[in-house]
Parts: structure tokens; sequence; C-alpha cells
């Protein structure tokens, strides 16, 4: 597992005679859980049942560096928010949809969405090598989260489709099981904190702008 790695890399770098000075970790926001209409910085205390399996993850994930942050290590748990980029992930599934005009929010679309350019998702990974202030979590979103029929609209906007034929909630239940309520339907407005207090300068700071880079100029088409 993800944990089980990374805890076995984290004791290798403890136990090095000349262990490295820092060591930059992934994570992702789904530690927090879901969190409704909260504004969660990286001082936000990750909550959620048993049986929120992301949550459960983060935590275990987060844990598993602790043999290096004990040895002197700067550890940087980098939590990633969804990252924009037409060749996989969230964005690559929603695309094909969209495109036909059959796009639309998830469930209610009151839930927040919190993104993060390609560009930018590399760019955090490259500033928190240097950023020698940087420790612990740190939260790798845009500096505008947007709720989920936000989301859906701007990103209709960019491949001049409608973006109005709703996934219900059932239905993703249904298709998905509980990774619906932990994954699609969450509500995770986050917050870059400690990007912004250490001085990253974001490249693609607005969705619409961002949406407008990662599919091309033409919208995507």
């Amino acid at each position: 597992s993800r944990s089980d790695g990374t805890r076995l890399l984290a004791e290798a770098l403890a136990r090095l005679a000349r262990p490295p000075r820092v060591l930059v970790s992934a994570s992702a926001i789904g530690i927090y859980g879901d969190r409704g209409d909260e504004v969660l910085a990286e001082g936000a205390t990750p909550t959620g049942p048993p049986s929120d399996f992301l949550v459960e993850v983060g935590r275990e994930w987060e844990a598993a560096t602790e043999p290096a942050r004990a040895a002197g290590i700067r550890v940087v748990n980098l939590r990633f928010g969804i990252v924009l980029t037409p060749a996989g992930g969230a964005l690559g599934r929603m695309l094909p949809p969209f495109r036909t005009g059959a796009g639309g929010p998830l469930g209610s679309g009151k839930q927040w969405v919190s993104w993060i350019a390609v560009d930018d998702a590399v760019g955090a990974i490259h500033h928190a090598l240097f950023a020698g202030e940087l420790a612990g979590p740190v939260n790798v979103v845009a500096p505008e989260p947007v709720t989920s029929r936000a989301f859906a609209t701007t990103l209709g906007r960019v491949l001049h489709r409608p973006a109005v034929v709703p996934a219900p909630a059932l239905a993703l239940k249904l298709l998905f099981g509980e990774m619906a309520d932990t994954a699609l339907l969450a509500s995770q407005r986050v917050w870059p904190s400690r990007l912004l207090s250490s001085g990253y300068s974001f490249r693609h700071p607005r969705l619409e702008a961002a949406l407008r880079h990662v599919l091309g100029r033409s919208g995507g088409r």
C-alpha cells in the first residue's frame, strides 16, 4: 500500500549516515473528510467516520513519514486537491460526457471542489523542496475553490457546451458505492495557506483560465 511503501522509505532514510535534508511526500485533501462550507487551512483537524476510506488513507499515509521526521529530516506532506489535466484523473473522466453536452454538476452541486492546475501541482513540489520553512501538511490547491455546479458551468463554457445534466447522488451511489460519498459528493473547501505564506506564486489561480490552459486555447475541442 501507499503507507507501507512510504514507511519503508522513511525508515531507510532515517538510518542513513547522511540523510537527505527534505522528504516531500504526497497526500490528499480527502484527509479532511466531508466538511460542508467550512474553510479548511492546514490547521484543520482531519475528521470522518471510520468508514471514510480517504480520511483513514490520508492519516496512515502521513503518519508513515514519521520515522524521517523523528530523524531530523524536514518532511512536507503535500495534500493535493483535484489535479486538472486532460490526461487522466477527474477531469479526464469528465471530458467525454461534457464534450457531448451531457455533463453537469454531481449530486446537489452545492459541495465544494478544490482543484489545482497540473503546472501548479508540479510547481508546488519544486517549491516544497527548496522552501526551507515548509514542513508538515501543505494544501496543494488553487486559491479559488468552487462549488460542483460552478465547476460544471465553467467547464461547459470553456468547451462551448451546455452543462445542465446533473448526475444524481443516488445514481452515483449505485455506481460507485461508498466511494461516491467520500470521493465524489464530499464537500472540501480547502485554502492553500502555507503555499501562499511561503511565497508560492500560482501560475493559474483562477479556474476558467486554468481549464483553458490545460485544455488548449480553443477550449479543448
